[in-house]
């Protein structure tokens, strides 16, 4: 089935040489000049993905993505923020929203062709023999997408649901930084280590009474309890 992806980006140039990269690998693509016609765009085409300018008229794309994973219809979505401002505050600010990954401007199209793959191949994973995976009262299930504590759904973003899964799939091992970064996010590239951080901290926070499951091996990554 043909992927969609929505394109918010009010520089035209910019917003052609994306669209015409991602229909040249065969996507379907949606585009917005602004945040309030991408978010409108968003809901009634639920796309399978965004790519989010953060500098943007009107509504900026931090607020674009904030409103995103408000909402129910679109919290699932994931977005890839395109920024002309590179300074790590920025890129923690964005994923302390929801995005799942963040590239520069100047940027190369083959990039962020691989970076769209990487997060897309994330939910195409076979479905396993158990849908359902159970930690006390913490519930995943592997079909949906979706988490819930006890009868209260947790909204996680797809980069958090897989960061937890692979935790919680390795119970009681030790996953260092690389390798949830090659796991959750699918490639390694240098300065990101931190961003695994990010979204640990993210994770904990949406999670409650299992934050503290989740420890910190320092000088290696993460662990999951094993009870």
């Amino acid at each position: 089935m043909t992927k969609s992806i929505l394109i918010v980006e009010d520089e035209t140039d910019i917003m052609k040489l994306i669209d015409w990269h991602l229909q040249s690998e065969g996507y379907l693509t949606f585009n917005a000049p602004e945040g309030a016609k991408g978010l409108d765009i968003a809901e009634k085409k639920n796309p399978d993905l965004i790519v989010l300018d953060l500098i943007l008229p009107g509504m900026d794309g931090l607020e674009v993505c904030k409103s995103l994973k408000r909402n129910s219809k679109t919290q699932h979505i994931p977005v890839v923020m395109l920024t002309a401002k590179g300074e790590e505050v920025d890129r923690i600010v964005g994923f302390e929203l929801g995005a799942d990954d963040y590239i520069v401007k100047p940027f190369s199209p083959r990039e962020l062709i691989l970076r769209i793959r990487a997060i897309l191949r994330r939910n195409e994973t076979e479905p396993a023999e158990e849908t359902l995976l159970r930690y006390h009262d913490l519930h995943i299930d592997l079909e949906s997408y979706r988490v819930w504590l006890k009868d209260d759904e947790i909204g996680l973003t797809v980069t958090e649901f897989n960061l937890l899964l692979e935790l919680i799939q390795n119970k009681g091992k030790v996953r260092t930084r690389d390798q949830l970064l090659d796991r959750v996010w699918g490639y390694q590239f240098d300065g990101y280590a931190r961003t695994v951080d990010t979204h640990i901290r993210r994770l904990r926070q949406k999670i409650g009474p299992y934050a503290e499951s989740i420890e910190t091996v320092r000088g290696i990554g993460y662990r999951f309890k094993e009870a």
